[in-house]
């Protein structure tokens, strides 16, 4: 039971940490142009140097849900994270972890919406670049939506023994 613990407590910290680094650097889409390789994220345009992210008026929503979205379950993610560690040492034995359970599934609808909304508007859309693709972020925007999704069942289901 302690290494199921700490196996789901370390992925719980992988998935902090991908949240992180998917939500702060700047490579959602890249795409390559006749200078460099052009990526764009939620805050800037990186050509050789970055910019702030040129979006068209109809479009401004979108990426400000997005980033919000994506804000908001970095912090239910933390907030899942501390309330672990809070009930790994008060609750009594045999109780579930529900609370944490909850809260890491509202995580994982935050990202779920915010990475549903970043593909249906902004896929294949970097300025000034041919062969767009996506980046690594949005990969791993992608897997904290699937890690999320697993930790939350599992502290549903599991039991303090």
């Amino acid at each position: 039971m302690l290494v199921l613990l700490a196996g789901i407590f370390l992925v719980h910290i992988a998935t902090v940490i991908m949240l992180f680094v998917s939500t702060i650097a700047n490579v959602w889409m890249v795409g390559s142009s006749n200078y460099a390789t052009i990526s764009t994220g939620l805050w800037l345009l990186c050509n050789r140097t970055c910019t702030e992210l040129p979006v068209s008026s109809q479009d401004e929503a979108s990426l400000k849900a997005v980033q919000a979205f994506m804000i908001l379950s970095i912090i239910f993610s933390v907030v899942a994270l501390v309330l672990f560690i809070i009930q790994l040492f008060t609750l009594e034995k045999g109780k579930r972890f529900y609370i944490t359970g909850a809260v890491m599934l509202v995580c994982w609808m935050c990202i779920l919406i915010a990475v549903s909304i970043y593909t249906a508007r902004f896929t294949h859309t970097v300025a000034f670049a041919t062969n767009p693709h996506h980046g690594y972020c949005f990969i791993l925007a992608w897997i904290c939506f699937c890690f999320s999704f697993i930790i939350g069942i599992l502290y549903l289901v599991l039991r303090k023994k």
